[in-house]
């Protein structure tokens, strides 16, 4: 997931995506845009490569969730905040994402 500024819309999406298509052939079937409306989250910046998240994920999930009272509420994911293909993979920064809500008392 990269971050987009506000004034990117559909259209530019798309115009943008057709112009790559016709530069590069077949553009990522894996690209889309989409707007997320979520509420309360919690995250962590994960530093180095994505096969070494598990450590930093299961901070977020086995410590902090638990201990906040909060219970997960939605899909986790990633915003990705350099490119692999020029940062030193020591040095890649990863917003690691998981929706939450209060955990319901009985």
């Amino acid at each position: 997931m990269i971050r987009l500024p506000d004034w990117i819309s559909q259209t530019i999406f798309d115009a943008c995506f057709a112009k790559a298509e016709i530069k590069l052939g077949n553009p990522p079937t894996t690209l889309r845009f989409k707007t997320l409306h979520e509420e309360q989250c919690a995250q962590i910046m994960h530093i180095g490569t994505d096969k070494d998240e598990g450590p930093t994920i299961a901070k977020i999930h086995n410590q902090f969730i638990p201990d906040q009272g909060l219970i997960e509420n939605g899909h986790h994911h990633e915003i990705y905040n350099g490119d692999p293909r020029k940062t030193a993979p020591e040095k890649l920064r990863t917003v690691l994402r998981q929706p939450v809500k209060a955990r319901e008392t009985a």
